[in-house]
């Protein structure tokens, strides 16, 4: 750990002791934790991007993944790259929250870390695909799970295809995953439909700033 992030730490402390607010946020020792998730293609990426640029207190969980780095991935920021033996290795230490495969890599998340920052009363993000959420739902039953939608199906498509990264079978894969995690939306606390990335980043936000969070049954915003 950084001296910076020991400050960090230690500002967010001193404000769940005082009660003061850390850049908008009323930090909780109890604070709970935020899963998004979604499709493939649904802008995941994009809104916590603008998520984390209009609120970088915002803890968001860097994953580890055997994945090879797509140009501009950054270790360590954008992702944890890892061969497949370390992974095999966090794994079987118990290390990770959730972990989960995909077109044939493996995605996990660090589980101490995500556990300070709670304990810390920072506001805290995960970023995952349906099987991680489904993970954190049974190992941590008191999180908030966030559903990520498209507009429709079509849009959904386009969007993956205008990525322009991948090659068509891989394509092909995640929209077949796609139709899955569309089917497993009623699993999930509150769906928001991704029509206007502020907006949803907007009420994302503020689901995050409610201590008790969402404890009905599954809704759908758009």
């Amino acid at each position: 750990m950084t001296d910076r992030s020991r400050s960090g730490g230690a500002r967010v402390h001193e404000a769940v002791r005082t009660g003061t607010k850390v850049g908008g946020f009323l930090p909780s020792a109890d604070r709970r934790l935020t899963v998004l998730s979604g499709p493939s293609g649904v802008g995941k990426s994009t809104v916590v991007a603008e998520l984390r640029r209009a609120h970088p207190e915002v803890w968001l969980s860097v994953s580890v993944t055997t994945r090879r780095p797509r140009p501009g991935e950054v270790h360590g920021v954008h992702y944890f790259f890892v061969d497949g033996e370390e992974f095999d290795r966090l794994v079987g230490a118990g290390e990770l929250l959730e972990w989960a495969e995909f077109a044939g890599n493996r995605y996990g998340t660090p589980r101490d870390a995500v556990l300070e920052k709670l304990a810390a009363g920072v506001p805290t993000l995960l970023e995952i695909d349906l099987e991680g959420a489904r993970q954190v739902r049974r190992s941590m039953p008191d999180a908030l799970l966030v559903f990520l939608a498209p507009p429709s199906w079509e849009e959904l498509e386009k969007r993956l295809r205008g990525r322009g990264t991948e090659p068509e079978d891989v394509i092909a894969r995640r929209l077949d995953a796609g139709r899955v995690e569309m089917a497993a939306e009623k699993e999930f606390d509150l769906t928001l439909v991704n029509t206007d990335v502020k907006d949803v980043c907007h009420r994302l936000i503020a689901l995050m700033t409610d201590p008790l969070g969402v404890t009905t049954t599954t809704n759908r915003e758009v």
